[in-house]
């Protein structure tokens, strides 16, 4: 059965950092992309960040370059969004998703984790 869990969620205050998890179990992670997306209050889902499988080739909204940065541990079949200096707009539900191979149309979903920025 194919899992994608996100952990890492919580309260922070603005400026401060958060690192974001998502879990895979049920298919192989080496061959999948996997993106983070999120949903604000009022607000569409928008793509925030992905990395492909075969180069690990990075994507970023530009509305979080140079704040936040993926990373994969295909041995621990996990995916990281490390987040800094984080915002009050960056308030939002995280969903991790997973594509196969390449950051396109996402096949798989998580549940999502809740971040807020907020003093």
């Amino acid at each position: 059965q194919v899992q994608l869990v996100e952990s890492g969620g919580g309260l922070v205050q603005p400026g401060g950092s958060l690192r974001l998890s998502c879990a895979a179990s049920g298919f192989t992670l080496d061959d999948y992309a996997i993106g983070w997306f999120r949903q604000g209050p009022g607000k569409e889902r928008e793509g925030v960040s992905c990395i492909s499988s075969s180069y690990g080739s990075t994507y970023y909204a530009d509305s979080v370059k140079g704040r936040f940065t993926i990373s994969r541990d295909n041995a621990k079949n996990t995916v990281y969004l490390q987040m800094n200096s984080l915002k009050p707009e960056d308030t939002a539900v995280y969903y991790c998703a997973a594509a196969y191979k390449y950051c396109s149309e996402m096949d798989y979903w998580g549940k999502g984790t809740l971040v807020t920025v907020s003093s």
